[in-house]
């Protein structure tokens, strides 16, 4: 067995979405084992979960591989590295009187975190670095030492940008003579562009509308992220989304993705035809919220999130508080290869947790 402690050069080399399902499952079924003896070995607390609950080990496929509901990070701080390793501790959104998850990084598993979302945001944008637009203030990445989900998700989509600008100010208030000089000075050119889904919503498209204005962002490509339920709230759906945002700014390539903090870097990007998909360092089982059975697709359930990027902290197989559905695996017309679903919101009572979200909670 290789090195415990790494991931393998080959997994680094895997293409983003080219694995079909039953390779790709073979394949990640050797490092989620490999995962799991990892942290058996150096978090005592995901020790003691796994004897309690009997896991066998190793598994012998990946919905047999020991998950951990992901509320747990909000109560429990769990590290496979000694303390003095840890060089980022990351923090889920929550709001006011809400705990909050906390993740710690080490300098390994943060590289991971690099290398893999950008082999999968260059599936999407292409091997070049995009001139980018930031739908949020630059007072948001003033922390350097504390990440909130918010902070990291805007500095970690910025490595894929140059010439990087804030189209917001301080207050969230929109610059459009800010943007346009931006768009001037990069014309005809792809833009990346990121936000949180709330605060585009927010501070882009409402208040593009609002002033009866327009930015011309035709050749823009927007990767936005974080909770619904705000915009659902109000009757917003994914396609009212696109549809208002295209309005205001004729963007036509508009890419949810979906992810947390408790494994970031394995986000799951929305395709062309509306599904998320799971690339090839990760993946996705919807569970029966009862008997936490495997459901086929078409059947709602909980979401189950695999990943082999956590290697600091037990976070490499997670049981969200999300509801969705599989739509499909490897035959969906984007031609990306694996499973791939529709998220349908948070289950009944759960907490409010997404960036979006607790922006505006």
């Amino acid at each position: 067995m290789s090195d415990p402690t790494d991931l393998s050069d080959d997994v680094l080399q895997w293409p983003p979405y080219g694995l079909a399902q039953a390779d790709k499952q073979a394949l990640l079924l050797r490092e989620m084992n490999r995962l799991t003896a990892l942290h058996e070995a150096n978090c005592a607390p995901y020790r003691t979960v796994l004897e309690k609950f009997h896991f066998a080990r190793p598994a012998s496929s990946m919905a047999d591989i020991p998950m951990l509901p992901v509320r747990l990070f909000k109560h429990e701080k769990l590290l496979s590295v000694p303390p003095a390793d840890v060089v980022k501790t990351m923090t889920s959104s929550g709001t006011s009187g809400q705990s909050v998850s906390q993740i710690f990084l080490d300098r390994h598993t943060a590289l991971l975190q690099t290398k893999v979302l950008s082999r999968i945001v260059g599936d999407l944008i292409g091997p070049k670095r995009l001139p980018m637009l930031v739908i949020d203030c630059r007072a948001t990445v003033a922390d350097r030492y504390r990440f909130s989900a918010r902070t990291a998700g805007i500095q970690g989509f910025s490595m894929f940008g140059r010439d990087v600008e804030f189209a917001l100010d301080d207050d969230m208030s929109l610059n459009t003579d800010r943007v346009r000089a931006f768009l001037d000075k990069h014309a005809g050119q792809p833009i990346l562009m990121f936000g949180f889904t709330f605060v585009v919503w927010l501070h882009l498209v409402l208040a593009l509308e609002a002033a009866g204005e327009t930015l011309p962002l035709e050749h823009g490509i927007l990767i936005h992220g974080g909770g619904w339920k705000q915009l659902l709230s109000q009757a917003v759906s994914p396609e009212e989304f696109r549809r208002r945002i295209g309005g205001v700014t004729g963007l036509a390539r508009v890419h949810n993705y979906y992810g947390m903090v408790e494994q970031t870097g394995s986000i799951f990007v929305e395709c062309e035809h509306g599904c998320q998909h799971a690339s090839s360092w990760s993946d996705v089982i919807i569970r029966d919220p009862v008997d936490f059975g495997v459901l086929p697709p078409g059947r709602r359930g909980l979401i189950q999130l695999l990943s082999v990027i956590p290697h600091s902290y037990p976070g490499h197989s997670l049981l969200s508080e999300d509801e969705g559905e599989l739509v499909g695996i490897d035959d969906c017309p984007c031609g990306r290869k694996g499973a791939y679903f529709k998220i349908h919101g948070r289950i009944q009572n759960a907490e409010t947790r997404g960036c979006s979200d607790t922006y505006t909670a």
